[in-house]
C-alpha cells in the first residue's frame, strides 16, 4: 500500500475523537520540568485491544507487565503512561512499582489492574518516584474527560524531549457508518526500526475483533513504525496499543477479514500510523529536515529494506543533509555496504528531482536546481538499483550540531 492509496490524515483529531474514550493527565513531579507526566486513557468498557513492542532483549517494567498482561486476555479497559523515568533496569522494585500504579489507577476506573496496560518513558536506571506519582492517579482520573482539551492534554503528558504534541485520525464510512481512528505518539530520539523508540496509542470506535485488530495493527507498524529512523538505536520502553470500543457500529458484526470495510480500515490506520511517524521524524531531536529514501528496482524487499535502513541510519549521509551537501557518494556507499546485489552500473540516484548519479558514472546536474532541493525541509533521496522490483521506504532526519548537545547532557 503506497502513501499514493491512504485517506488524508486530521491532526485536530486525537485520543478520543472515537466515540467510547476519554483521556485525562496530571503533573506529579516525575520530569524535572514540572511539565505534565502522567495520563490515562481509559474506555467505557472493556474493549478488543492490540499492542506491539520493544524487540530489544532490555525491556522496561511495563513492557514486561503489558505483555503479560495481553497474554491473558485481549480485551482492556485502558492505558496508563507516565513520562520522565523508563523504569527500566531497575529490579524487582521497578516491577512492583509498574503493578502499583496500575493498581492505583484501576481502582480509580472500577476495573482489575490486569485490564490495563501500562507504558513508561524517560531517563532509563532511575527508580521511580512512586511518592510523587501515587498523588496522581486519582488526579489524571478526575480529569478524565472526551474532546479537543482531553486530547491535547494526553498528549502533552506523554512527551519527553518532544518540542510539540504529536496526534493524527481519519474519519471514513464503513458499512454507512462513519467510524474514526486516532493516535497522539511521542518521541524524538532513541529511534531505531523494529518498534522505533515511541509510545503510540491509537483508538478506534470500529468494531474489530481481536486477532484481526492484532493482525492490522502489525501491517500498519511494518510500513510506517517500523520505517523509521533517527539514530539507529532501539529503545527498551517502545509501546504501541491499540483500542477498539465498536462505539460507531451500533452493535452490528465486527469487521470480517478479507472485506471492502476491512481494507477501507486498514488504509485509515496505516495512514494514521505513516502521519505520526512522519510527525516524529518532523520533531527528531535536534534535526532539522525530513529525509524520505526510497529504494526501488532491488533484487526483492528485504534487500530494498536492508539498503534503505543503512543509508537512513547512516551518520554521514544524515550529516550531509544537515549541511545541504549533495554528497551522493555516501548514500551510494551506504546502501552497497548493506549486502546488496546491484552493481554501481545498474543504479541511479536521484535527490528531489536531480539525478546525481546514473549508469556507474556522475552525472552533471543543475548546481542551482540541486541546491534548492537541498535547501528543502522534506527531502527525497531516490536509489533505483535496477535489479527487480523490490521496494522499500524510509523516513529519517538529518543529524545537527544540537543533536549532540541533547544527547551528551541528557542526564546532566
Amino acid at each position: 500500500m503506497s502513501e499514493t492509496d491512504l485517506p488524508a490524515v486530521d491532526r485536530s483529531l486525537g485520543v478520543t475523537a472515537p466515540a467510547g474514550f476519554r483521556a485525562g493527565a496530571a503533573t506529579c513531579g516525575i520530569k524535572a520540568s514540572g511539565r505534565p507526566d502522567l495520563a490515562v486513557l481509559a474506555a467505557e468498557t472493556d474493549v478488543p485491544a492490540a499492542a506491539l513492542f520493544t524487540t530489544n532483549r532490555v525491556t522496561g517494567a511495563a513492557v514486561q507487565v503489558s505483555r503479560e498482561h495481553l497474554s491473558r486476555r485481549q480485551s482492556m479497559r485502558g492505558i496508563v503512561a507516565t513520562s520522565g523515568n523508563a523504569n527500566t533496569c531497575t529490579g524487582p522494585q521497578g516491577a512492583a512499582d509498574a503493578r502499583e500504579i496500575l493498581a492505583g489507577v484501576a481502582r480509580e476506573l472500577g476495573c482489575p489492574a490486569e485490564a490495563l496496560l501500562l507504558a513508561q518513558t524517560g531517563i532509563i536506571g532511575r527508580p521511580m518516584p512512586m511518592e510523587k506519582v501515587r498523588p496522581g492517579m486519582p488526579k489524571a482520573c478526575a480529569a478524565l474527560a472526551a474532546g479537543p482539551d482531553a486530547d491535547a492534554a494526553f498528549a502533552q503528558a506523554i512527551m519527553t524531549t518532544d518540542t510539540r504534541p504529536k496526534q493524527a485520525g481519519v474519519r471514513l464510512d464503513l458499512a454507512g457508518r462513519t467510524v474514526t481512528v486516532a493516535g497522539a505518539t511521542k518521541g524524538v530520539g532513541m529511534i531505531e526500526p523494529n518498534m522505533a523508540t515511541t509510545l503510540s496509542f491509537l483508538t478506534t470506535d470500529a468494531a474489530v475483533a481481536p486477532d484481526l485488530l492484532h493482525t492490522m495493527l502489525r501491517i500498519a507498524a511494518d510500513q510506517t513504525y517500523h520505517c523509521l529512523t533517527v539514530d539507529g538505536h532501539a529503545s527498551t520502553s517502545d509501546t504501541l496499543a491499540l483500542l477498539a470500543s465498536g462505539a460507531a457500529m451500533d452493535g452490528a458484526e465486527p469487521v470480517a477479514d478479507g472485506s471492502t470495510e476491512a481494507a477501507a480500515f486498514q488504509a485509515a490506520l496505516t495512514a494514521v500510523c505513516a502521519d505520526l511517524a512522519y510527525q516524529i521524524a518532523a520533531d527528531a531531536e535536534g534535526g532539522t529536515k525530513v529525509v524520505e529514501v526510497l529504494v526501488t528496482g532491488a533484487a526483492g524487499d528485504t534487500e530494498a529494506r536492508a539498503a534503505a535502513r543503512a543509508i537512513a541510519n547512516s551518520p554521514l549521509v544524515k550529516c550531509a543533509f544537515f549541511g545541504r551537501d549533495p554528497n551522493w557518494g555516501r548514500i551510494v556507499s551506504a546502501a552497497g555496504a548493506a549486502g546488496i546485489s546491484s552493481r554501481p552500473e545498474t543504479m541511479r540516484l536521484t535527490l528531489g528531482d536531480v539525478i546525481v548519479f546514473e549508469g556507474g558514472v556522475p552525472v552533471a546536474a543543475d548546481a542551482d536546481a540541486l541546491k534548492r532541493v537541498m535547501a528543502e525541509h522534506d527531502i527525497r533521496a531516490h536509489l533505483d538499483l535496477g535489479a527487480g522490483t523490490g521496494r522499500a521506504r524510509y523516513l529519517t532526519c538529518d543529524f545537527s550540531y544540537d543533536y549532540v548537545k541533547i544527547n551528551a547532557e541528557y542526564t546532566t
